[in-house]
């Protein structure tokens, strides 16, 4: 079987009118893919924006799709996946905006990240939130920012790999794309110098196959290339299924470190401050706005010399007239309670906030040996001189309806937090 595919690549790239001859070596397709990325990136920025539309006519989805679909036969057909079929609303990314942002974030991932695992995870999940209609085809977008990751996806592609493994992909499933990618992986690993690190090549050859330009040859073992196929099929769900739990619980965090950082913005400005929320989440949903409604949009200047990490902290309340920042909050529900402390000292190291700033670890009630421990090494030996003080969940819960009614400036604060 092997001697075989070898004879039907040679075959293959002999061929004039193949798509190794007609795509993968045409001049202008380095070219295409520095313009597709451009394009991608744009996408990108219209959807955080809110300037992409609800459509898919005339967006800038539109013309990136519309020029992977002029890269000769390999890609034709490839807009038929995003076109808007408003009678079945797939693909689900044009009127629903929580998707259509999920979108964004896939293909944002995918831009900044350099490795494999880096996409799949993204590619997991995207599929783990189960948008309507957007499937593999996706993938189509990927190649042209990771074509040594990512491999192109289609239906001839797959009745290609099917044809020459014995396999049973489906077309739809990112589950089974995933599994095809793995096996052309293996096919572009033994065949490597005859096809290319680029798995373009590879592609072209499932593609010319599975449409009929060349025959593949006769399996000799149906069977075990089935059970191999079977294998990576089901390594990828049981993957799959680990990384769902994960980012379930990972949800469950972001919402609840959300939570806290909108009653700490909600007391501050009830209290009389200025609020500023970490540039990173102020774009978070909250009680059906942004995190960000009603804060300042930028941080006095005297705390723009503690570096980036300090527009970096979670919640900081700046006294009426814009210039000191009275309080610092870091909320650390599951994360490290060292990257909060490091910001902390950022803040009042490397600015100049002056002695009067109070700072606020805000962690769960079950945290507080933590706190005190993470606040007692050896590195943190300047921290004792700054009072950082552990604020639990709980207090704030209980008490915070009560410091809007009636409390004063930091006192119900610091009556409610420990100092450590």
């Amino acid at each position: 079987m092997q001697d075989a595919i070898s004879l039907l690549i040679d075959r293959w790239k002999a061929d004039p009118h193949s798509t190794y001859a007609s795509w993968f070596l045409w001049e202008e397709r380095l070219k295409n893919f520095r313009s597709i990325r451009r394009g991608i990136g744009q996408v990108v920025s219209d959807i955080q924006a809110g300037t992409f539309g609800n459509a898919y006519r005339g967006s800038t989805l539109e013309t990136v799709v519309a020029s992977i679909a002029e890269q000769r036969q390999i890609f034709k057909g490839a807009d038929h996946a995003f076109l808007w079929k408003p009678k079945l609303r797939i693909p689900d990314i044009y009127e629903n905006e929580d998707n259509q942002r999920a979108f964004a974030r896939l293909l944002h991932t995918c831009n900044c990240c350099d490795t494999a695992e880096a996409v799949i995870d993204a590619i997991r999940r995207i599929d783990g939130l189960q948008i309507k209609g957007l499937g593999p085809a996706v993938a189509n977008l990927l190649y042209f920012i990771h074509p040594t990751l990512v491999l192109p996806f289609n239906t001839a592609i797959v009745a290609g790999y099917n044809a020459l493994t014995g396999s049973r992909v489906k077309l739809g499933r990112w589950d089974h794309y995933l599994s095809l990618r793995e096996g052309a992986l293996r096919l572009n690993g033994i065949y490597r110098r005859q096809l290319s690190n680029d798995l373009g090549a590879v592609a072209g050859v499932l593609f010319d196959v599975g449409s009929g330009r060349f025959a593949a040859p006769p399996a000799s073992d149906d069977a075990g290339a089935r059970a191999a196929w079977e294998s990576d099929l089901a390594k990828v769900r049981e993957e799959s299924a680990a990384a769902q739990r994960q980012w379930a619980a990972e949800r469950e965090s972001d919402a609840t470190h959300t939570q806290i950082q909108g009653w700490l913005r909600d007391l501050g400005i009830a209290l009389g401050y200025g609020v500023w929320v970490a540039a990173n989440d102020r774009s978070r949903p909250y009680r059906g706005g942004l995190l960000a409604d009603g804060c300042l949009p930028d941080l006095p200047a005297a705390a723009s010399t503690g570096g980036e990490s300090v527009r970096l902290i979670d919640v900081v309340w700046v006294a009426p007239g814009g210039h000191a920042i009275v309080a610092a909050f870091e909320v650390e529900h599951s994360t490290s309670i060292y990257s909060g402390i490091v910001r902390m000292l950022d803040l009042a190291l490397g600015s100049s906030v002056g002695a009067d700033c109070t700072m606020f670890l805000v962690a769960p009630d079950h945290r507080r040996d933590e706190v005190r421990q993470q606040l007692s090494r050896p590195a943190f030996s300047r921290v004792s001189e700054l009072g950082i003080r552990y604020l639990p969940y709980g207090e704030l819960e209980t008490h915070r309806e009560a410091m809007i009614r009636f409390g004063s400036g930091l006192k119900p604060l610091i009556a409610a937090s420990q100092r450590l």
